[in-house]
């Protein structure tokens, strides 16, 4: 199957019914259907070839749901940017991919045009919100002067789907490449796990660049239910909606159910009859967080594990697994599950060999949700694809009865509030302060965010800089999320024989007491 092949079902036969509900916009799946055909006739009209990349930068809206659709039935492949990146990180990952057009919010507009001379590749920008500024297209006009037919092209399921960046350990991100089948394969996986259709109401309020909110997407329209979408979180407006709006289901980051408890006075006086499951993932869950969203929410809680390059997810943790956790197996809580349908895990030692249940290797996902590969990067395509198996770069261990226990990552990426950060970008950022020697970045635990990015640095000899100096200089270097909460001074940096530093020796003393060594 297609992605677009849903959509089209659901309009055909129930076309009245609510696709998407985004503030006082209210589309039915009949409407969506129409707009997401003007979208990629539009496309095929500005002259874009089959697999041609096309740049979107916005916050959450119908729109954007839209789009993805759209240009799957154009057989264009979508490049989502996250709008919380500096401006020279979106024009790496629009010139590295080839974008050859740029949609974006008006908000975002200034910050694209600063970077314009670095995006030779981009031959139209278009506003998806608003005329927008010089040298904009107003995108709703444009898309609006096409038909609203069926386009005339034949799209295959093996065809790229989109195109999302993950960061590398490199230092630059990496481009995962995502077919039709690989999506539908895994919004089919979880709706064999948690079924969703018609009745539903969904809440999107994680951001929809990411692979887990995206898919969630496809997975309410594959069952043809209704988005409910809100632009940003903001807790008070996420829990309104939760007790307010009929919503049945929803998609949230730990830190944002955490939020949601602490943040919002009256959240435990309020009523969530309509709320029948909680779906998170990014990071585990406390489990005093989630005895305490029980209690409140009232609801079942699931949790998924996997990564972009796996479109969203490897394995699952049902509700019933939660609620055995509840009754008597906390242990549970600390699991990610067990492999979704039509998916192997196991575990390997470096050699890449499987190693016996209960000991600690490698954690690697086999299935039909693979990527096929990193965009124009043969060989780390070949180091994390091998024989067909996507080696994640989490060390784990697999238990008797099949669950996954992530134990730490083989890699060393931070997980912050459900962003992946990944060291090297930071540290690159901060070699370019002239008084450090010497640096690493290591994540930390955090109550709020599950981890934090913390700096270790050396300064050159003679050199003097306050930590607050060095958080500010990464500032316009670095997306928020990305810069460091704290910094630590030594005097050396710890390393191997071969020079390598030990990150490990680094992180010890912040993660001493803990079981686990993510958060």
């Amino acid at each position: 199957m297609r992605l677009q092949d849903a959509l089209e079902y659901h309009a055909r036969r129930t076309p009245d019914l609510d696709f998407a509900i985004d503030g006082d916009r209210t589309l039915s799946y009949g409407e969506a259907e129409l707009i997401s055909n003007r979208i990629a006739n539009a496309l095929i009209a500005e002259g874009l070839q089959l697999g041609d990349r096309v740049g979107y930068l916005s916050k959450n809206s119908a729109d954007y749901i839209l789009f993805y659709y759209g240009a799957a039935k154009a057989g264009l492949a979508p490049v989502p940017l996250n709008y919380r990146l500096a401006a020279p990180e979106w024009a790496y990952i629009l010139s590295d991919s080839g974008a050859k057009l740029l949609f974006s919010q008006n908000e975002f507009a200034a910050a694209v045009d600063s970077v314009r001379g670095e995006l030779a590749g981009v031959r139209e920008y278009l506003c998806t919100d608003a005329a927008g500024p010089a040298g904009w297209i107003d995108a709703a006009a444009w898309i609006d002067t096409h038909p609203d037919s069926k386009p005339e092209r034949e799209i295959d399921e093996a065809m790229d789907l989109y195109q999302m960046y993950t960061s590398g350990t490199t230092g630059r991100p990496k481009g995962a490449v995502l077919t039709h089948r690989a999506v539908v394969s895994n919004v089919e996986q979880f709706q064999m796990a948690m079924p969703v259709g018609p009745g539903d109401r969904v809440l999107i309020v994680a951001p929809v660049y990411h692979a887990a909110a995206a898919v969630t997407a496809f997975l309410t329209t594959y069952g043809g239910a209704a988005l409910f979408l809100q632009s940003d979180f903001i807790p008070a407006e996420a829990v309104r909606a939760l007790s307010e709006e009929g919503i049945t289901r929803a998609l949230l980051v730990p830190a944002m159910i955490q939020a949601c408890l602490v943040m919002v006075p009256d959240v435990a006086e309020r009523n969530y009859d309509a709320l029948r499951s909680m779906t998170y993932g990014a990071s585990p869950i406390a489990e005093q967080t989630l005895a305490r969203a029980i209690e409140v929410f009232g609801c079942d809680f699931a949790q998924g594990y996997g990564m972009t390059e796996t479109t969203a997810a490897l394995t699952f943790l049902m509700p019933d697994d939660h609620r055995r956790a509840m009754a008597g197996e906390p242990k549970l809580l600390l699991s990610a599950g067990r492999p979704l349908p039509g998916t192997d895990v196991k575990i390997v030692d470096d050699d890449g060999n499987r190693v016996a249940s209960g000991t600690v290797g490698e954690i690697c996902g086999k299935g039909p949700q693979l990527m096929t590969g990193y965009w124009n990067l043969p060989e780390a395509t070949a180091q994390a694809l091998r024989d067909s198996w996507m080696y994640t770069g989490d060390a784990g261990i697999i238990d008797e009865q099949g669950y996954v226990f992530i134990q730490d990552r083989v890699k060393d990426m931070i997980v912050s509030g459900g962003e992946n950060v990944y060291p090297r970008e930071i540290e690159d950022a901060l070699y370019k302060h002239p008084a450090i020697a010497e640096a690493a970045v290591i994540g930390v635990p955090d109550e709020r965010w599950g981890e934090s990015v913390k700096a270790i640095v050396v300064l050159k000899k003679g050199a003097t800089a306050a930590a607050e100096d060095i958080v500010a200089h990464c500032k316009g270097l670095l997306a928020g999320y990305k810069q460091p909460r704290t910094v630590d001074f030594i005097d050396e940096l710890p390393r191997n024989p071969s020079g390598k530093v030990l990150k490990k020796d680094l992180r010890e003393p912040y993660w001493r007491g803990h079981t686990r060594r993510v958060s």
